[in-house]
């Protein structure tokens, strides 16, 4: 579901030549709802349940259940923090068995396969993170007509493929924070590129749909030159933000990351180009993974929420949704230490807002 708009009509190119070349790849085509350019709130608008429902789910109240996490793949720092918080809230609960299951690259066939399987060998709850929107759906559909309890995180399903969605921060939110970073670090007229996982990543083409809204409404002069694919794979991370490097020159002024994986290889590319502090580094990545570039002074600003209270939050939603405390039409759900936690958009669970590491604080956070 590659899908291709042209950013020329978001950010105002007046020449008919420049339209033509302006294209570019990575967001989805849902509505956008850019925040105002000088930080007010923006406002959350009341909407029904739209979240699936299990068939003959059985009681599960206060009772024991088994909980299996299959997130987009494991054996990266960002999935291990939102295990930790998983497993953290299943010990605070005391009547969850958790555990973590999934493939080893982000390869959502490989993703249905685990949920599928977990499935017929029989869980309570599924715990997941979307490598595709669209695709993952019938398998958790079939989780739900199993009776299974189904909660999604970091990247969504369609919604009546879950029962609720675990969102850090809204896309708006975390698209300003990336934007007004790039403009404050490269410059109001800075032209940039950006290295994403794969064009269906949920969470990712919705951040950069609502990027590509804010920066025409906030900052109309920055130009977007490219936006390419690496698989959440660090070695074509690497090659991708090194092949951009080489292919823009001195145009290029920014490089955002969109992944975990993405953004500390972005660094690395221009570390070992000898660009820091001519090419800026905006991205989302856990804060011990960019501590060497920010403490370079190579990287300015990451943008993230914390990972861990993700996971955390993910699992207390899962079992208040067994425990039959979350119903659709909540308008919070309590999440242990987090405290209560918005309901948003139907079906949504909000942790809360973008928060942006830097070099006055990225040392207190080890995750």
């Amino acid at each position: 579901m590659k899908k291709t708009l042209l950013l020329a009509a978001c950010f105002g190119l007046v020449s008919g030549a420049a339209l033509a070349q302006s294209t570019w790849t990575g967001g989805d085509e849902l509505p956008t709802n850019p925040l105002a350019c000088d930080g007010t709130p923006g406002a959350v608008v009341s909407k029904d349940y739209d979240g699936g429902v299990p068939t003959n789910a059985p009681d599960r109240a206060g009772k024991k259940i088994t909980v299996v996490d299959i997130p987009k793949l494991i054996g990266v720092g960002y999935f291990a923090a939102t295990t930790k918080g998983i497993q953290e809230a299943a010990t605070e609960l005391g009547n969850v068995d958790a555990k973590t299951d999934g493939p080893t690259k982000a390869n959502i066939d490989e993703q249905i396969t685990f949920i599928d399987n977990y499935i017929t060998s029989g869980v309570d709850g599924i715990l997941f993170a979307a490598n595709d929107p669209v695709a993952i759906a019938p398998v958790l559909k079939k989780a739900l007509a199993a009776g299974i309890n189904v909660v999604g995180y970091d990247a969504n399903a369609t919604p009546d493929a879950r029962q609720w969605f675990v969102n850090q921060a809204e896309f708006n939110g975390i698209a300003k924070s990336l934007i007004d970073s790039m403009a404050k670090e490269a410059g109001e007229d800075a032209s940039f590129a950006i290295v994403t996982s794969t064009f269906t990543t949920p969470n990712q083409a919705r951040w950069i749909a609502e990027m590509a809204a804010y920066a025409a409404k906030c900052h109309p002069n920055m130009k977007w030159l490219e936006t390419v694919e690496a698989q959440e794979d660090n070695v074509l991370s690497f090659n991708q933000a090194s092949t951009l490097i080489n292919k823009y020159g001195d145009q290029l002024k920014g490089i955002f990351g969109m992944t975990s994986v993405a953004t500390p290889a972005a660094a690395e590319a221009v570390t070992q180009a000898n660009q820091c502090g001519k090419i800026a580094i905006v991205g989302l990545a856990t804060p011990n993974a960019m501590k060497p570039y920010v403490e370079k002074d190579c990287v300015k600003s990451v943008v993230l929420w914390n990972p861990v209270d993700l996971g955390y939050a993910a699992m207390q939603v899962l079992r208040a949704t067994a425990d039959g405390t979350l119903k659709p039409g909540a308008t919070s759900v309590k999440a242990g230490k987090l405290g209560e936690l918005k309901v948003v958009n139907g079906s949504e669970i909000l942790l809360g807002s973008p928060f942006v590491f830097d070099k006055s604080n990225i040392g207190q956070f080890d995750f």
